[in-house]
């Protein structure tokens, strides 16, 4: 028969007093159970460690990726301390945290990253916005996961010309908000999975008063059909050998051109007789005192207005698109700290683990957004580095809240 939990007065669990106040206030609890209730994962009795609580442990997690699970339990179980001396700590142990977290799955993760992840600079004059137009970029990246046959055949591993080495990995492809560092509109994969298919639902996610920036790798007549339906605007890199005749020469230097699908694209698509050619602006520079740099750059953009947006103002804009990779490296390298991989032992618990990653990203940003707001600074001229630092110091003194009273 299983013990009755341990409680305060007024029938309150013990585990309803982990210190995450601060997660709480950037992840509210509503939108928690939200996603409990969507995907029924609620705890259907009364445990040490119910569903809304993992669901904060696992982003905590991510916080912490220099200690063991049971040790962030620890971490977090500090903001109890307000109770006084005689409060006691409930200890959970590892089996018990792994079956929490399977139980909780994966998908309540992911539905809390997306409603939660969202762009946040404000007002259309501000330094995330080029002429009323909030610039984005798309890019994807990988990470490792732990070496078992399950991650191996769920994921995939890199191949070289002897077979397959190394770690298993996932992949995503993400649109970061360049002006605050936030990752968005995540779409999870495996390494086997194409990058180009991942970013087609990452695309769609889109809004008309976006302007985003794409690599070469990018340039595709689905994937700009997809993104230009959104009614965004697009400023992407395109191999400086791609065929586009001009149509017309524009006093800049730009020409407006036109792109179609290849044969082997038209005929995986459907309605072949209803795709027509896409309209687009074509922008060469060169870039003399670069060491290193190529010969030519080539950019196509859906803003054809010339006199609206110069060649020159786009060219100078586009390069901001290395902001996504810096995003990543906060992500793969300063979250995840010495970790090769991302620990977790099932497919499933991986991509909960992953999301979870998501989400304690996105609150590291949301904090440091609102200090430069605060101090009147661009967020992205604050040290993402030092200010997870304070928020690892501060998490567990950052102030208790009841997930079930809230």
């Amino acid at each position: 028969m299983a013990k009755q939990s341990a409680t305060l007065n007024n029938d309150i669990r013990l585990s309803d007093y982990l210190s995450v106040g601060l997660l709480a206030r950037i992840i509210p609890p509503q939108v928690v159970n939200s996603a409990l209730s969507h995907h029924g994962r609620h705890s259907q009795r009364q445990r040490d460690f119910p569903a809304d609580t993992v669901a904060y442990y696992i982003i905590a997690m991510s916080m912490y990726r220099d200690v063991n699970t049971e040790e962030v339990m620890r971490i977090i179980s500090e903001g109890m301390n307000y109770l006084g001396n005689s409060a006691v700590k409930r200890e959970v142990g590892k089996s018990a945290i792994s079956a929490s977290r399977t139980r909780l799955g994966a998908e309540v993760m992911k539905q809390i990253a997306d409603q939660v992840c969202k762009p946040l600079a404000m007002g259309e004059q501000s330094a995330g916005f080029y002429k009323g137009l909030r610039v984005v970029t798309i890019d994807g990246t990988t990470l490792e996961v732990d070496d078992q046959q399950s991650h191996r055949d769920a994921f995939g591993v890199p191949g070289t010309g002897q077979g397959k080495t190394g770690y298993p990995q996932i992949r995503c492809v993400s649109l970061l908000e360049n002006a605050t560092g936030v990752l968005f509109a995540t779409t999870l994969g495996g390494y086997h999975d194409d990058e180009k298919v991942l970013a087609i639902d990452t695309l769609k996610q889109l809004k008309p008063d976006m302007l985003c920036l794409a690599d070469r790798g990018f340039l595709g007549y689905p994937l700009w059909q997809t993104a230009s339906a959104t009614g965004a605007q697009l400023l992407w890199r395109v191999a400086k050998n791609r065929n586009l005749p001009v149509l017309k020469s524009l006093p800049d230097g730009s020409y407006l051109s036109e792109i179609y699908p290849s044969k082997e694209t038209l005929k995986k698509m459907e309605n072949q007789l209803s795709i027509k050619p896409i309209t687009v602006r074509v922008i060469d520079y060169k870039m003399p005192l670069v060491s290193g740099g190529e010969p030519v750059y080539r950019l196509i953009t859906t803003l054809l207005d010339h006199e609206a947006y110069p060649a020159l103002e786009l060219a100078h804009l586009y390069h901001e698109r290395w902001h996504i990779e810096i995003a990543f490296a906060e992500l793969k390298t300063t979250l995840k700290g010495s970790d090769v991989i991302l620990r977790s032992r099932t497919p499933e618990l991986v991509r909960q683990e992953f999301w979870g990653l998501m989400l304690a990203h996105y609150v590291a940003r949301k904090i440091i957004f609102e200090a430069a707001v605060f101090r009147k600074e661009e967020p992205k001229r604050l040290s993402f580095k030092h200010g997870l630092s304070i928020i690892r110091r501060k998490l567990p003194v950052s102030g208790s809240f009841s997930p079930s009273g809230l």
